[in-house]
């Protein structure tokens, strides 16, 4: 079953790169005592992730954070180093946490996997994006198969 608002997320174990290496993170360090904008892509360097969801964001960082945010996150099963290379790829800095959700365990926990077998991908991240508050989700906008419109950086702030 999938997760809804007023659900508290799973715990997670990330992977980001830090002081210039892979470090391990834990959902509590992203989650815990702030408010997260939280989207997840199907993949990086994919056509939308690259050309729209992402950018948006990055687009959007200072609005966000003015709307009360504390961290922008985006996660992917990826693994840390394709999640790093995308970062520098779309210039990516301190303004959006990359968290590469390598074995889906995270996307999992959360119900909303999506099987891109037959894309060459193997098991994905659906599209979607969130407002956790403490750990505790406030607003979930999951994409329907194909579309990108309520999980953008944009509709997140006009219904926050």
């Amino acid at each position: 079953m999938a997760i809804k608002v007023g659900d508290k997320l799973p715990d997670a174990k990330f992977m980001v790169f830090k002081d210039g290496a892979p470090a391990q993170i834990t959902g509590d360090e992203v989650f815990k005592g702030k408010r997260v904008a939280l989207f997840a892509v199907p993949g990086a360097f994919t056509p939308t992730c690259s050309a729209k969801h992402l950018p948006g964001f990055k687009q959007h960082a200072a609005d966000l954070k003015k709307k009360g945010v504390d961290t922008i996150a985006c996660v992917s099963v990826n693994d840390v180093w394709v999640m790093k290379a995308w970062a520098a790829d779309q210039g990516i800095g301190d303004e959006i946490l990359m968290l590469a959700d390598g074995s889906g365990d995270f996307t999992r926990a959360l119900g909303l996997e999506l099987d891109a077998s037959r894309f060459g991908m193997g098991a994905r991240s659906q599209r979607y994006s969130l407002i956790a508050k403490d750990g505790v989700v406030e607003q979930l906008n999951v994409e329907q198969g194909g579309e990108f419109r309520v999980s953008s950086a944009e509709y997140l702030l006009e219904h926050i």
